[in-house]
């Protein structure tokens, strides 16, 4: 059996979502270049890169290459950016040798999507490889303190000639946060399910796979961490 991921970001996903908001991919990667600035910086890893659009930025402050599993996106990514360094694989196992990159980026919640915290924390393991020592880590991750207060249990959009119907729960135990992905007139649904991590659950990960979290900011314009912050990024040192 397939895991949703594999299934999800494909066609279906981009008639879905065919517009992801640009300008705050310009920002995260904004912020991250005040963070590591005054670090050396020769080569970069987006990690989990979809359609590129946190790649394109990256690629204009460094030499930068994204990954990711889904060949769909990875097609739109090379056709934005038909100069671009894009490779298919598996974050699990990264076709990179060691110590390849001084900084690696995994943004937009492309964590947490596997059933298994062991697999998890392979592809940490896998990052710190690829990583060199002294090299940066962000990790972008939702905030699961604000997940709960936040969450939208149901909304609908029409997208084109179709009515979109998204169902979102907490479930597993307050573990996971799902998304079921519906089209009016259609028996076919979608799963997004992302694993919830608590803020210390991604720290204590990261120092166990070799890494010392130096910053935490709560968004995309530097802000704290906090129990309201939308998102939780991580800055870990490769150690």
């Amino acid at each position: 059996m397939k895991d949703w991921f594999e299934d999800w970001f494909g066609e279906e996903y981009l008639a879905l979502y065919p517009h992801r908001d640009e300008s705050e991919a310009q920002h995260a990667v904004d912020m991250i270049a005040a963070e590591v600035a005054g670090k050396r910086i020769d080569r970069v890893l987006d990690l989990a890169c979809g359609g590129g659009r946190h790649t394109r930025p990256l690629a204009d402050l460094w030499w930068t290459v994204g990954l990711d599993l889904s060949a769909v996106l990875l097609k739109v990514a090379q056709t934005a950016e038909p100069d671009g360094n894009y490779v298919r694989g598996d974050m699990r196992v990264l076709p990179f040798a060691d110590r390849s990159f001084d900084l690696c980026v995994n943004l937009f919640t492309s964590f947490g999507y596997f059933e298994s915290d062991a697999q998890h924390l392979r592809v940490l393991a896998e990052v710190a490889r690829v990583v060199d020592i002294g090299g940066t880590f962000v990790l972008d991750f939702l905030n699961s303190k604000s997940v709960g207060a936040s969450l939208v249990a149901f909304d609908e959009k029409r997208v084109g000639d179709q009515v979109v119907e998204q169902r979102r729960a907490i479930t597993d135990g307050g573990k996971f946060v799902q998304k079921t992905i519906s089209l009016s007139g259609s028996e076919k649904k979608f799963i997004e399910r992302v694993r919830l991590f608590s803020v210390d659950e991604l720290v204590m990960m990261l120092e166990e796979s070799g890494f010392s979290v130096r910053d935490m900011k709560g968004d995309y314009a530097g802000g704290p961490l906090t129990d309201q912050s939308p998102r939780a990024v991580m800055f870990a040192v490769r150690e």
